[in-house]
């Protein structure tokens, strides 16, 4: 149930989130605003400025979760002390909790949802900074960011069905699938379920894939931000990417 609930939870925040930085990024084009601004800092100040401001918000959310989760669960527990077993709903929930080591998947998730939000985000500011005003363009662009998200959530079945298969150590490592399938497989244990080799695998792994996206969506950034009147294509902008 936690590697279900972890898993989408990470789904929808790199998904919603990720699109948000896009359309902000959009915005501050459309309207001008990003020429003025950049005149005072550099383009990939200007992009990490909006990824860590959104990032923040996603992460404020996350903790709110949380709080109300402890809420429910110490309710719960206080209950069940006074009266007897909790029951319902409550008493459910209760005994999921108790059947993982809670801190440490809701520390990894922090981690996970942070780094996955920057390798997801800094392609989606990438895209913003390359469209115009038909969001046409923004879904044509954004469509193979969001089809490696969409493919990262059906790995995350079989991986749950069976968290040490191949499909799910491998999907686990790989960093654009890392964040949501390893957290779909941490509740069931560290380090009996994914060894540590495997979990310190991913991290770094993952701390390198956003490393890079942020320094490609970088290069593509400062070049898109101050074009208009033209339809980019991928093929357009790694060559921007990788221009001297």
């Amino acid at each position: 149930v936690i590697g279900y609930v972890a898993g989408f939870l990470m789904y929808f925040i790199l998904l919603l989130y990720g699109s948000q930085v896009m359309m902000g990024v959009t915005e501050e084009k459309t309207s001008r605003i990003a020429e003025v601004v950049v005149s005072s800092v550099k383009p990939f100040q200007l992009m990490i400025g909006k990824i860590i401001g959104i990032g923040m918000v996603a992460l404020t959310q996350f903790l709110i979760w949380i709080a109300c989760i402890f809420i429910i669960y110490n309710v719960g527990k206080s209950s069940g002390n006074m009266g007897g077993a909790a029951t319902g709903m409550v008493g459910t929930i209760q005994n999921v909790f108790t059947s993982v080591n809670l801190p440490i998947v809701v520390g990894y998730f922090i981690f996970y949802l942070l780094a996955g939000f920057f390798f997801y985000s800094s392609l989606y500011a990438a895209i913003g900074s390359a469209i115009n005003e038909d969001m046409r363009e923004a879904q044509s662009l954004s469509f193979p960011i969001t089809m490696l998200i969409i493919f990262s959530i059906a790995l995350m079945t079989p991986a749950i069905a069976n968290p040490s298969s191949p499909v799910a150590v491998w999907a686990s490592i790989i960093p654009f699938s890392s964040p949501i399938v390893m957290m779909a497989r941490i509740p069931f244990g560290v380090p009996n379920t994914v060894p540590w080799w495997q979990l310190g695998l991913s991290m770094v792994l993952l701390v390198a894939g956003f490393m890079f996206t942020t320094w490609f969506a970088a290069r593509i950034y400062r070049t898109g931000m101050l074009m208009y009147g033209k339809k980019p294509s991928w093929k357009e902008m790694i060559k921007w990417a990788f221009r001297k």
